[in-house]
């Protein structure tokens, strides 16, 4: 958004303001100057100069030779113009000067004769397209000044960038307002509040889409002589970049650029019926062509100004070919609208077509704005284009919606900002920016947020006002209140955090899978078909048909890893993920994510390690036992210390996963639930993903597992006392399991154990058929002195008596 300091002068008094300190306060109040520079800096080195003698070139019929006075000198200067003439007063460069297209005036010979400067025409200077002749300036203008001085734009431009929520500052007079809320002086604009007569005799408006256009106004203005403007509305233009055109186009955009509601002129004569219909396009229309000549294809989302029988405007974007103010027009429809933002947005995107009013429009205009505008544009163009405003005119609102009363505490508003305010204060912030405020109670505004203000939705909106005109600058600085206290960390995080530490220090590798995965799986690992994990989230939109679903188990996925690993000839492999998997719910819901930790073993034990210090042996289901106990024990999980002991037993009936070994699986279980099993894939499904080796797995419920209390940590001094360690071999039946016998330790009373730990299990000749001999290392150790044999024989006799008896046992001899 450009403006210059002349042309906002005219709305607000800034006083004695250096355009620094208007810079900077505009930039303190959310609006960002991004520069403030001279209007036509180029034109600088320009001068006024009068003609005071003209004489035809010696040498060529069509030139003449000039004496220019500049007020300094007198110079020859030749000059091919037709319009020129003794006494005229014109614009002058003199040697040196570089023109605005670059070229440099430099003294040389035209047809003979030696000239020394230019006199320069509009086009040339950049003022406007005019070829006619040199630039002629009024009669009584000094020569001898600046250009710049003369034609009254010895000014200097500022452009700012505006946040996309602040449209009602896509104009001087926004810009106005905000800088009369800083320097506490009126606000002074050329129509402040009007009305329109209704009168559908000369034409009438017919909204289809209310949604999409909430407003539209319009108004005829009969007889117009289009002509160029006067220099006052061209300088205006010229200062922000626009390029005059006509008086009547010069005078829409003047007004838009005023007050940032666009405006649209329709040639009255060639609207069909003298009907206007706003509307989508019917589907036989298809193309239209706009002002700038260009066909273009339109579809039944867009807005259309349409006539009686065909569109002639791209609501908001552009006008068409069809409807166009030329030089032979006569009457005008003039449009003044509001459409709906995201309606244009789309509108301009699609057609690759960005104007000043669909950039304003876009962002929302003043649907409180649009007579008022009609009626400013409507006096310029019978003031300036000599027309007569017809009595009245069509204003359609039936989509505005109500004013948007909010409610502002006190309180809250101070605690936000951290200063001290009352509702005086409030208030009068408030309504110098043209917003009504009255009280509610003690603590509480009513606030009326005008129509221009289209981004003020929720009470923290009129907090930022306050905080704006306040000035951010006046609010105190103060760091905030930081309890010392440790933060509390996610449990659930920090477990993920530490098993995956855990894994990886075991030699696994983490692997992290897309959740987007084959429908295909569910078949290559052969499950049931009542299997809850067939039921999937299905994608609207997939990238492809491998990745067409939500996975319901991590272990395919492994799969797929190991094989591609095998195929680059990695074979030892030890993967592990913990990922989550997706349980659809119904059409309108959510699937429901669960955690899972999902590890995979396969190939050599030993990894790639070289041969020189490991064997070549290959994993087994011991493995995944022992990775499984590990991640137990470090967990606390296991042992008669923990809340929620996890144990493993032999499947049930049925219970192991249709892809495992029955007889190469173990369930994980607490009293909570199943936590997962480990087991070996059955070769068959290893094969449907083209794996040959044996692959063995864990599968564990990670949402169960991180619920689980394990042992709470104990923590004691180093031992003073020496331990003794008393080994016992038994011969028990080989359906005796171990771990129960060293559960069976552990949980005697005998306080001087301190540790139990099997060295050997052996099974075999000589000993019994159907019988095995365990041997247990148990160690002893008291806190408080050394032990004796008695103390050690005593605990020790006990702890053989009871294993002996439990599990039909007795010592192995030799």
């Amino acid at each position: 958004m450009k403006f210059s300091i002349e042309w906002l002068q005219e709305y607000v008094d800034t006083g004695d303001l250096s355009p620094e300190i208007l810079a900077e306060h505009l930039t303190m109040l959310g609006l960002e100057v991004d520069s403030v520079e001279p209007i036509f800096p180029e034109l600088t080195k320009l001068q006024t100069a009068k003609i005071v003698q003209v004489e035809s070139h010696p040498n060529a019929d069509k030139l003449n030779l000039c004496q220019v006075d500049n007020g300094e000198e007198v110079l020859s200067v030749v000059c091919g113009a037709p319009n020129v003439f003794e006494g005229m007063i014109t614009a002058f460069a003199p040697v040196g000067t570089v023109m605005p297209g670059g070229m440099k005036i430099k003294a040389s010979k035209v047809r003979g004769v030696k000239s020394f400067g230019m006199l320069c025409s509009e086009a040339e200077l950049g003022l406007s397209e005019s070829h006619d002749g040199i630039m002629e300036l009024p009669a009584g203008t000094a020569h001898g000044q600046t250009l710049r001085k003369a034609l009254g734009i010895d000014d200097l431009v500022v452009e700012v960038d505006l946040t996309p929520n602040r449209p009602d500052c896509a104009s001087v007079i926004g810009i106005a307002r905000e800088v009369a809320g800083v320097t506490r002086t009126p606000l002074t604009r050329p129509v402040e509040e009007t009305t329109l007569e209704p009168n559908y005799n000369d034409f009438k408006v017919d909204v289809e889409n209310i949604e999409f256009c909430p407003r539209y106004s319009a108004r005829l203005i009969r007889n117009v002589k289009i002509g160029p403007s006067p220099w006052w509305l061209r300088k205006r233009l010229l200062s922000v970049g626009l390029r005059p055109i006509n008086n009547v186009v010069d005078i829409t955009n003047f007004v838009m650029m005023e007050y940032g509601q666009p405006l649209h002129a329709f040639d009255y004569d060639k609207i069909s019926g003298k009907q206007i219909i706003v509307r989508n396009p019917r589907n036989s229309e298809t193309t239209f062509t706009t002002l700038d000549g260009e066909e273009r294809n339109i579809d039944n989302h867009m807005l259309m100004i349409c006539d009686a029988e065909k569109p002639i405007a791209v609501a908001g974007v552009m006008g068409g070919l069809n409807s166009e103010v030329t030089g032979d027009t006569i009457n005008i429809l003039l449009e003044s609208a509001c459409f709906n933002p995201v309606s244009i947005r789309k509108t301009a995107r699609k057609l690759n077509l960005g104007s000043e009013a669909s950039y304003r429009f876009e962002r929302g205009v003043d649907p409180g704005g649009c007579l008022v505008v009609l009626e400013r544009a409507a006096s310029l163009l019978c003031e300036i284009a000599g027309g007569t405003a017809a009595e009245g005119g069509v204003d359609y609102y039936g989509g505005v919606r109500p004013l948007n009363s909010q409610t502002l505490r006190i309180s809250r508003t101070a605690s936000l900002l951290g200063i001290d305010l009352d509702y005086d204060k409030i208030a009068n912030h408030l309504q110098s920016i043209g917003m009504r405020c009255k009280p509610k109670d003690d603590n509480t505004l009513w606030v009326n947020p005008p129509t221009f203000r289209v981004d003020i939705e929720r009470e923290v909106d009129l907090v930022e006002e306050v905080a704006r005109l306040v000035g951010y600058n006046n609010i105190p600085t103060s760091l905030p209140t930081v309890h010392l206290s440790y933060p509390e960390k996610d449990p659930k995080r920090e477990l993920r955090t530490s098993v995956s530490s855990l894994l990886a220090d075991t030699g696994f590798t983490e692997a992290i899978n897309y959740s987007f995965v084959t429908e295909k799986h569910q078949d290559m690992m052969q499950l049931k078909e009542d299997d809850s994990r067939r039921q999937l989230v299905q994608l609207l939109n997939p990238l492809s048909e491998e990745q067409s679903v939500m996975r319901s188990m991590l272990l395919p996925g492994l799969l797929e890893n190991l094989k591609r690993n095998i195929n680059f000839q990695q074979s030892a492999v030890k993967f592990f993920e913990l990922g989550k998997v997706f349980t659809p719910q119904g059409e309108d819901e959510q699937p429901v994510e669960k955690e899972r930790l999902t590890c995979i073993l396969s190939g050599r034990r030993a990894g790639t390690s070289s041969s020189l210090y490991a064997d070549d042996a290959v994993v087994d289901i011991f493995d995944a036992k022992g990775v499984a106990e590990l991640l137990l024990e470090t967990l606390r999980l296991q042992g008669c210390d923990a809340v929620d002991t996890v144990f493993f037993r032999y499947p049930e009936e049925n219970e192991s996963e249709v892809f495992a070994e029955p007889s190469q699986c173990l369930i994980l279980d607490t009293k909570e639930g199943v936590v997962g099993q480990l087991a070996k894939v059955q070769p068959a499904i290893a094969k449907n993903f083209g794996i040959k080796t044996e692959v063995y797995f864990i599968d564990l419920d990670f949402e169960l597992l991180s619920s689980l209390l394990g042992a709470k940590k104990h923590f004691s001094s180093l031992p003073v006392f020496p331990a003794i360690k008393r080994d016992i071999a038994l011969l028990v039946p080989v359906s005796t399991k171990a771990g129960d016998m060293l559960e069976t330790i552990n949980k005697s009373k005998e306080k001087f154990i301190e540790a139990t730990e099997i060295f050997d299990i052996y099974q075999g000749k000589p000993l019994e058929k159907g019988m095995k001999s365990v041997a247990v290392s148990v160690t002893y150790r008291s806190p408080t002195k050394t032990l004796t044999e008695k103390n050690v024989n005593k605990s020790h006799n006990k702890l053989i008596n009871l294993l002996t008896s439990r599990f039909n046992g007795s010592l192995r001899e030799g």
